[in-house]
C-alpha cells in the first residue's frame, strides 16, 4: 500500500525529516543488546496498591484520568472515554513465551473498565499495538472505533479490529463532539525484521469542547512541539514519555528523557502534564524508579512546580481541572 508523497514519505517508508540527532552503528546497537553493559537491575515484581476501578460521571470542564501502565490510559471527560495504547498482556512481543515481561500488573485489570468510545493507537510497536488485548476489549464490549497513523488500518481490520481511521500528521477527523487530530513524533515502526517504518507514527491532539489535550507517542525530542503549540494552540493537559531513555546514544533518537520531555512541556505551552512510559517493562537501561527522579530533577531545574508535571500511581484515578482561568 502507497500514500501520497510527502515530507515524511518518499513512496516507500516513512521517514524523520529532522533526521537522526545521533548517528548510530549497528554493530554498537547488537554489542548493546547482546551485552546490556551497564544495564540496571529491575525487580521481577513489583505488586500495585490497590485503587477503586474508574466510575461515576464526569464534571464538565475535567479529566478523571486513569493509569493502567506504560502508555495505556484511560481519559474520561464529559461525554467521552478514550484508551490510548492499551497492553493488558503479561509481555510485549511477538510470541507469549519471550520478550519484555511486565514487571506490575496493569493498574486496572480490563474487566474494571468501562466502555471506550474509542482507542488512540500511536504506532505499531508491540508494546503499544497488542493484538490480544485490542481483541479481548472487543470480546468485552463489541467493535470499538481506533484512531492510528497511515499504514495500520489493514493490519488492524484483518485481525478483526475497529473500525479503524487512519490519519496523517496534521490530519484530523470529527469523532462525537471532538476533534481528533493526529501530530507528528520523532519515532519509527516495525513489528518484524522486514516491515520497518512501512506505517507511519505519531502523537494525538484530542478537542473537546473547548479543552484541548496532547497525548504523546513515543517520540525523540523534536522540534514538532513548538509546530504543534503554532498549528494548533497550546494544549491544556498533556501525557509525555518519560521512560525507556538510556543509553542516551541510542535512544536519544526515539526516547525522550525527563529533561527532555520537561523540555517538550515548555514548547508546547502545557498549564499540565502526567507522565508516561515508565516503570512497567524494562525496555533499556536506566533503573525502575529513575524516570521518576530525573523528572524531579529536571522539574526544579526548569522551575516547575511538581503539580504541573506528575505522575500517577498504577491504577490511580485522578481529575484534572481543564478550565482556563
Amino acid at each position: 500500500m502507497t500514500f501520497p508523497i510527502s515530507d515524511h514519505y518518499d513512496g516507500t517508508h516513512f521517514f524523520n525529516p529532522e533526521g537522526a540527532r545521533r548517528k548510530v552503528r549497528r554493530f554498537s546497537v547488537l554489542r548493546w543488546a547482546t551485552r546490556r553493559e551497564g544495564r540496571a537491575k529491575w525487580p521481577d515484581r513489583v505488586e500495585n496498591t490497590a485503587y477503586p476501578p474508574p466510575a461515576g460521571d464526569v464534571a464538565e470542564g475535567t479529566l478523571a484520568l486513569t493509569f493502567i501502565g506504560h502508555s495505556s490510559f484511560l481519559l474520561r471527560l464529559a461525554g467521552l472515554t478514550l484508551l490510548t495504547d492499551p497492553i493488558f498482556s503479561e509481555r510485549c512481543s511477538p510470541v507469549p513465551f519471550a520478550g519484555p515481561k511486565r514487571v506490575r500488573p496493569p493498574g486496572q485489570p480490563l474487566a474494571a473498565l468501562p466502555k471506550p468510545d474509542a482507542i488512540l493507537l500511536s504506532h505499531n510497536h508491540y508494546d503499544h499495538c497488542d493484538i490480544p488485548s485490542l481483541r479481548a476489549l472487543r470480546a468485552r464490549f463489541g467493535p470499538i472505533p481506533v484512531f492510528a497513523p497511515l499504514g495500520n488500518r489493514a493490519f488492524l481490520e484483518g485481525k478483526g479490529l475497529g473500525p479503524v481511521t487512519e490519519l496523517d500528521w496534521w490530519q484530523a477527523a470529527a469523532f462525537r463532539d471532538a476533534r481528533i487530530t493526529l501530530t507528528p513524533a520523532r519515532h519509527f515502526a516495525a513489528r518484524s525484521l522486514r516491515d520497518r517504518n512501512l506505517t507511519l507514527w505519531g502523537g494525538f491532539v484530542v478537542d473537546h469542547r473547548g479543552a484541548k489535550l496532547y497525548v504523546a507517542g513515543d517520540t525523540g525530542y523534536t522540534g514538532y512541539f513548538r509546530a504543534i503549540r503554532e498549528r494548533l494552540g497550546a494544549p491544556d493537559f498533556g501525557l509525555l514519555p518519560i521512560g525507556a531513555y538510556e543509553p542516551r546514544w541510542f535512544m536519544g533518537n526515539v526516547h525522550m528523557n525527563p529533561a527532555d520531555a520537561v523540555r517538550a512541556f515548555d514548547e508546547l505551552g502545557l498549564r499540565q502534564a502526567v507522565g508516561k512510559h515508565f516503570g512497567t517493562f524494562q525496555l533499556t537501561d536506566e533503573a525502575i524508579d529513575a524516570p521518576l527522579h530525573d523528572l524531579a530533577a529536571a522539574r526544579i531545574a526548569a522551575g516547575i512546580e511538581p503539580a504541573r508535571f506528575t505522575t500517577l500511581d498504577f491504577g490511580e484515578t485522578r481529575v484534572f481541572d481543564l478550565r482556563r482561568d
